[in-house]
């Protein structure tokens, strides 16, 4: 049997845009990206600390160190620029995957750089 389980998040990110005119997906700083493994059009989920908003998109890689983090297409409705978000992914893992599994945690300061990483937060 496989469960799902928090992969990754980037805790506390503050929106920098919205584009409503945009296909759809949050972009998400590449060097964040890397950070947490999150992958190119991979799922994320998005909860929005400001109004309470949660939805799943797909992530796409804005420039490394521009510290963008935009809502785009639908998604620009669900928050504004200056809400903070916590980004995660999620992975199915089996019995014997769980005795290792360690979520990636990003903690971000005000400008959406790299703070602390590590375990679940």
């Amino acid at each position: 049997m496989q469960r799902i389980f928090l992969k990754a998040k980037i805790h506390r990110a503050r929106v920098t845009a919205t584009r409503l005119d945009y296909e759809g997906s949050l972009s998400i700083d590449r060097r964040l990206m890397k950070e947490v493994d999150i992958a190119p059009h991979e799922q994320v989920g998005v909860y929005n600390l400001a109004n309470g908003e949660r939805f799943d998109t797909y992530a796409i890689a804005a420039p490394e160190g521009s510290g963008e983090v935009s809502l785009n297409g639908a998604a620009a409705r669900k928050g504004q620029p200056g809400d903070l978000i916590i980004i995660a992914t999620y992975a199915l893992l089996d019995e014997e995957e769980l005795a290792t599994h360690q979520p990636k945690v990003l903690l971000v300061d005000e400008e959406n750089r790299p703070r602390t990483s590590g375990g679940a937060a």
